[in-house]
């Protein structure tokens, strides 16, 4: 069946006109033609959305979201609660129950409207995941061009061998042009962003265009389904080393997890969203979805570069003063200036990074890192993890809010996100607990938690951990330096981790924190302090009725 006979079956398209499968280059000039929305508060819903710079075709497409939503809007995000799932979902306060019945009426309501309108809708296949023993073939169809290019960008276009394609595809239906009403629609405002898992449709509609939203979605769903066939859906980066070494490095944003991975002595598979099947390690994705503001160019040079090259979107970047965007040459633009929103974003293809693996696969991972940024300054450096202490720090998902970052936050927050992206996991915690304890003993993996934070203090009185020694921390890590017989290993009397004495490239009186505090005492009230913290998030989220056991 072609798709737009597949698309009045499915939803009740009808008299559309539709652009099908654009490439990148005629989905650049559609977008800068045809994206209207809007684009300041007080502004026209008729507004130009897309634009190019200096380069034109042959560089990047600036875009620009409604001024409501510059990162997902985490309040309008819902699953439809058929009976059947209802059980299976982990509800929670950023993912929330729609009811099925008011679900029906208003995605009846946003074909009615998409029909009468006689709408453009662009149309881009692709698949989520670059296995095809699980990718799940992906039809955006949507109002925007912009969002098909960063469709086009993100996912995987050619996955060989994938069974019963038209069985296993979701389709999401992008609609900024609707508006809800919350009284009669059941939404929280006029915008929705609604995952249906019976009948595989992701509906987004109302001032919901952050190109994140198509990329986040699908990441949901994967979290879902993957679970289902027993294996692990994962919101981490991946690479290998020469010798054929993977790793994965979870951890949530601030915490490292895009820098660690990028390593020049090691390939990267991906940096956020990732399986772990029978078949080894794989990426979801085909390209990367970077934060810019106050990017060091000179740190990373693969995002500098990739600024400037053709069909990549730069999204919410201010223009500069004085000067049209058509005007300003990508690498002129100031990237620190936070004034549309601090979550500046960039969408490149993993063909932009020189040294990829091929296929964006890689073989069973060998190191398992768990990522945190402890603000507190208490936390050891590096600690091995080991059976039911991986499950713990697994479902907690801690790292610490900076004091200064949020409106509000004078000293460091404690943040903890289960499974490091709590938002997107689908079902519960324990699930991806306990595929990630089987898939390690099956693989005998390692597994560190690794402390990007402060020592000799909190924030604001000790000092950030060196890059230089959490790397080579990471580096005797993945080699084995610190597995069990190579070094002696002490035991932190609140965490109850287990610290290595000792670690090539790194002062072995900094591997215990307390030896960096001048004042012993307060280091003793400060961990206890976030220990209590852990014990109250592990109580408030009921993780010991789920089975998992507490370790501190």
């Amino acid at each position: 069946m072609d798709y737009a006979a597949a698309l009045e079956q499915k939803l009740g398209l009808k008299g559309i006109s539709y652009r099908y499968n654009l490439s990148k280059e005629e989905l650049f000039h559609a977008a800068i033609e045809n994206d209207r929305g809007r684009v300041t508060v007080d502004g026209p819903d008729d507004a130009q959305k897309a634009y190019a710079t200096k380069l034109g075709v042959n560089g990047p497409l600036v875009y620009y979201t409604d001024p409501t939503c510059t990162g997902r809007p985490v309040q309008d995000t819902f699953g439809v609660a058929w009976p059947e799932i209802d059980g299976t979902i982990w509800w929670k306060k950023d993912y929330k129950r729609f009811d099925p019945a008011k679900y029906e009426g208003l995605l009846q309501r946003v074909v009615e409207h998409v029909n009468a309108r006689g709408a453009t809708m662009f149309v881009k296949d692709v698949y989520c995941g670059a296995d095809a023993s699980y990718a799940v073939p992906y039809r955006f169809v949507g109002e925007y061009a912009t969002h098909a290019l960063f469709a086009h960008n993100m996912f995987p276009k050619d996955v060989a061998g994938v069974a019963d394609e038209d069985k296993k595809r979701w389709t999401m239906l992008n609609v900024p042009s609707f508006r809800c009403d919350p009284e009669r629609d059941g939404t929280a405002s006029e915008r929705a962003v609604i995952m249906d898992f019976k009948n595989q449709i992701g509906l987004v509609v109302g001032r919901a265009d952050y190109c994140g939203v198509v990329k986040k979605t699908m990441f949901t769903v994967m979290n879902f389904l993957l679970p289902e066939m027993n294996e692990m859906s994962m919101h981490c980066s991946a690479n290998v080393g020469a010798k054929g070494d993977c790793a994965i490095l979870f951890g949530l944003s601030g915490t490292g997890k895009t820098t660690l991975s990028a390593d020049p002595d090691r390939k990267l598979i991906g940096d956020d969203e990732h399986a772990w099947t029978k078949n080894g390690i794989s990426n979801f994705e085909d390209g990367c979805y970077a934060k810019l503001i106050d990017l060091n160019k000179e740190a990373e040079p693969v995002i500098a570069a990739a600024l400037s090259m053709p069909g990549t979107l730069i999204e919410n970047v201010p223009a500069l003063a004085g000067r049209s965007l058509a005007d300003t040459d990508p690498q002129e633009f100031d990237l620190s200036d936070g004034s549309v929103t601090e979550n500046t974003r960039f969408s490149y293809p993993l063909s932009c990074n020189p040294n990829v693996m091929e296929g964006a696969k890689g073989p069973h991972p060998e190191t398992i890192v768990l990522l945190t940024a402890d603000a507190f300054g208490v936390l050891p450096p590096i600690s091995v993890l080991e059976g039911k202490d991986v499950m713990y720090h697994f479902v907690s998902g801690f790292t610490a809010k900076l004091a200064g970052t949020e409106v509000g936050i004078t000293e460091p927050q404690a943040a903890f996100s289960a499974c490091f992206g709590a938002p997107f996991m689908a079902q519960k915690p324990p699930v991806y607990a306990r595929l990630l304890a089987e898939k390690m003993e099956q693989q005998n993996a390692r597994c560190i938690l690794l402390n990007t934070g402060w020592s000799g203090g909190r924030h604001g009185v000790g000092k950030r951990i060196s890059i230089g020694h959490t790397r080579a921390l990471l580096d005797a890590a993945l080699a084995g330096e610190l597995d069990d017989g190579k070094v002696e290993f002490e035991t932190h009397p609140v965490f109850n981790l287990k610290m290595p004495k000792s670690c090539p490239g790194v002062p072995a009186e900094i591997l215990n924190p307390r030896n960096t505090w001048e004042d012993k005492t307060a280091y003793d009230a400060q961990a206890e302090q976030l220990r209590d913290m852990f014990r109250k998030n592990f109580d408030e989220k009921g993780f010991a009725g789920l089975g998992i056991e507490p370790v501190m």
